[in-house]
């Protein structure tokens, strides 16, 4: 039953859904600041957060699981998550993306999520 599985579902199916949020996934990791639409920006927030969080421990499991989150092996971006991003947040316990709206554009609301 999908009693409280409260998802958007972001006008897509689930494999579909899954393959937007690694792409912003990866952009936003790469870029450190990424515009889209504020219910894509609220959806991937959790996702990034989980994969901050498993690449902060530094191990090989934690490796296999970004990598399996992320999608296909994508060395440049395991290379920027774990060397720069997951040691920049050693010290903090979660939080490490800000979304700002920023209104609408082209009928549909605008957000920028970026990297705290």
């Amino acid at each position: 039953m999908q009693h409280s599985k409260q998802k958007r579902a972001l006008g897509r199916k689930d494999g579909q859904r899954t393959a937007l949020l690694r792409g912003l996934a990866v952009e936003l990791l790469s870029k450190g600041r990424i515009s889209t639409t504020t219910a894509k920006a609220r959806e991937l927030r959790p996702f990034v957060e989980k994969i901050i969080t498993a690449a902060k421990s530094d191990t090989v499991v934690a490796r296999r699981t970004t990598m399996s989150r992320l999608g296909e092996p994508k060395a440049e971006v395991a290379k920027v998550l774990f060397e720069d991003v997951a040691k920049k947040y050693v010290e903090r316990d979660g939080g490490y993306t800000r979304i700002i709206k920023v209104g609408r554009s082209n009928g549909r609301d605008e957000a920028i999520i970026e990297l705290v």
